[in-house]
């Protein structure tokens, strides 16, 4: 059948509209309206699209993170497309995600990469099509890889717990449990290469008696735990990569009736963790600003598609120490304070 001229425009038009959110089916979410942008953002009107890429989308920090940039989008009048990994340490979702805002026609793309250095290239790609590039919490690695980095000064939030637990253990000896992320994570490595040195104490020290990586989740930092104490029944010391970790290895401890005797230190300060610093099952957690992250990067990417200014370099959005039992030397705030300021 041969359709008339009009109806041929139309049809068109309506495809060239849908493809790019066909391509994206169930690996991103638009939020605040449709896309239909060329590559690299060039609308010709309408509103800014920004893209938040996350590790995942039931982490309570992410989610946290998330409705920071979804509160920046809409005091800036932009529209937010996001998107997440299935699983920590999902990098094949994240790159899909990428691919489908910049066919989308974001100006900028903010990301917490799950693989800091496979997701590179496709960064890469997305930077050369003119998108703005930002890491929010995880720097990639190289850290250039991207235009700017929105961060926790992880090695420092590792530092400040390493800190704690040495002056909480009061010369005994320890005998340490890590929990880590999941390996190629740069932000899991920069907490505990922190956590150690402030404790003053180097890799494969003999006071290490068990690493396991838990994916910052808390079943499996249980199970983590659990095994750490058949492995060695005796550890006194607990080092989470985060408070998920932490709870699920206060779990285990409990099960064994250790509760009472083994420090937990961790990082995140999410109201869920710092409510546990409350009730002593952690005793303290580094407390970082997703939130404020989210924020920072949804107004540098506007200001980038209203003038070209691009953020370069890192920005410090601060970590502070929370513990309801203060150490000497070692600066912190008490619980009440983490709670009116949980992932703010």
């Amino acid at each position: 059948m041969t359709l008339p001229r009009s109806s041929k425009l139309l049809l068109a038009v309506v495809v060239v509209i849908a493809f790019p959110f066909a391509a994206s089916c169930g690996k991103s979410e638009p939020a605040g309206g449709s896309g239909g942008a060329p590559a690299g953002g060039e609308a010709t009107g309408g509103p800014v699209k920004v893209g938040l890429i996350t590790k995942t989308e039931t982490n309570p920090f992410f989610v946290k993170m998330k409705e920071g940039a979804q509160k920046a989008a809409t005091a800036q009048g932009a529209t937010l497309l996001t998107a997440s990994g299935k699983f920590d340490g999902d990098n094949e979702s994240q790159v899909t995600a990428i691919e489908n805002m910049v066919a989308a026609g974001v100006k900028g793309i903010l990301i917490t990469p799950n693989d800091s250095k496979a997701i590179v290239p496709a960064l890469e790609k997305a930077r050369a099509k003119g998108v703005l590039v930002i890491s929010l919490d995880t720097p990639t690695e190289p850290e250039s890889a991207a235009d700017g980095l929105f961060a926790t000064d992880n090695f420092k939030a590792g530092q400040l717990i390493g800190a704690y637990a040495k002056s909480a253990m009061a010369g005994k000896p320890p005998k340490i449990a890590t929990l880590d992320g999941p390996p190629g994570v740069s932000v899991g490595k920069l907490r505990h290469d922190g956590f150690l040195k402030g404790f003053g104490v180097a890799e494969g020290d003999a006071s290490i008696l068990c690493s396991q990586d838990t994916q910052g989740d808390q079943a499996k930092g249980q199970t983590a735990m659990e095994n750490c104490l058949q492995k060695s029944p005796d550890i006194n010391l607990v080092y989470t990569i985060n408070e998920p970790a932490a709870l699920g290895a206060f779990t285990a401890l409990k099960a064994k009736g250790r509760e009472k005797d083994v420090l937990i230190v961790s990082v995140d300060g999410g109201c869920t963790g710092v409510k546990a610093v409350q009730g002593g099952q952690i005793a303290a957690t580094s407390q970082q600003y997703p939130l404020k992250m989210a924020e920072l990067g949804v107004e540098a990417v506007v200001k980038f598609a209203k003038d070209g200014t691009k953020v370069t370099g890192y920005t410090d959005t601060g970590v502070e120490l929370i513990s309801d039992k203060p150490q000497s030397g070692v600066e912190s705030k008490d619980a009440a304070f983490g709670i009116l300021n949980c992932w703010g």
